[in-house]
């Protein structure tokens, strides 16, 4: 299927089916399309909502965690989505949707996390790409994959064409360097929601050594390896993702519906 964008209320997003709200947070070099698997698994019984972060083309000055998860407050609230949602994020994604957690606890029903930054993070192996060299550029987004032929030329030329861009550049390394300080080890024990960490075994950029540090402290985690997959497990394995996250979704929905049921009762 096609993901169909909508732009209202100033924000690009996509809006797809009905049910239970799955709001999906892409990573800094993340379009769309990368949760288009998701998408199309979940949307005939979830509404998914996946909004265009602004990474580079926000107020410099507000180029940072903060400033996206602030973007991502006021995405809610345009949308109206007063009811809680199960919030998706990949890379750069998880951590801005760890942080709007712990800022809204009340608005977030359950989190799924991938390749999540927020402890650490081998950015670009490394090192930021560099202006004008397309076959760097070329070998540092196939390092974000275990199988490198998963970076197509198309992924591979929208890259280089950001880093061809000085502002957006600019505003690329002011959020990667705000998600490497912006550690949030001492905070992860508050985020008392269930949450599901999907992590690629053969991950580089976030290890799998950082998706056992998060489970051992987040309280209600779950941890899933999938084998030959990066740094992307909803791209480069869509299918093993999918199928670790519709029973968390069914686990999740289930104790919500339990725990109103006991409080109606009470």
């Amino acid at each position: 299927m096609e993901l169909r964008r909508q732009q209202q209320h100033g924000f690009d997003y996509v809006d797809e089916g009905q049910g239970p709200v799955l709001l999906l947070l892409h990573g800094l070099f993340g379009a769309l399309s990368n949760w288009q698997a998701v998408v199309e698994e979940f949307s005939p019984h979830y509404r998914v909502i996946i909004p265009v972060l602004p990474v580079y083309d926000m107020p410099l000055l507000q180029a940072s965690v903060p400033g996206l998860v602030s973007y991502v407050e006021k995405f809610v609230d345009k949308l109206q989505l007063s009811t809680q949602f199960t919030l998706l994020g990949n890379s750069l994604g998880g951590h801005v949707a760890l942080v709007y957690t712990l800022k809204s606890p009340g608005r977030v029903r359950s989190l799924v996390l991938t390749g999540s930054s927020g402890l650490f993070e081998d950015g670009m192996g490394g090192s930021f790409p560099k202006r004008g060299d397309y076959n760097f550029v070329r070998e540092r987004v196939g390092y974000t994959f275990y199988d490198p032929n998963v970076a197509t030329k198309e992924l591979v030329d929208e890259v280089f064409a950001v880093t061809n861009s000085n502002a957006k550049c600019l505003r690329m390394i002011s959020i990667a360097r705000s998600a490497q300080h912006h550690n949030l080890a001492g905070d992860l024990h508050r985020i008392a929601v269930p949450v599901l960490l999907v992590w690629g075994l053969n991950d580089t950029i976030t290890p799998p050594s950082v998706a056992h540090d998060f489970a051992r402290l987040l309280p209600q985690a779950e941890l899933r390896f999938l084998d030959h997959c990066g740094h992307a497990p909803m791209m480069e394995r869509p299918a093993g993702f999918n199928r670790a996250l519709a029973p968390f979704l069914r686990r999740t929905a289930a104790a919500t519906s339990a725990l109103a049921a006991a409080s109606s009762a009470s």
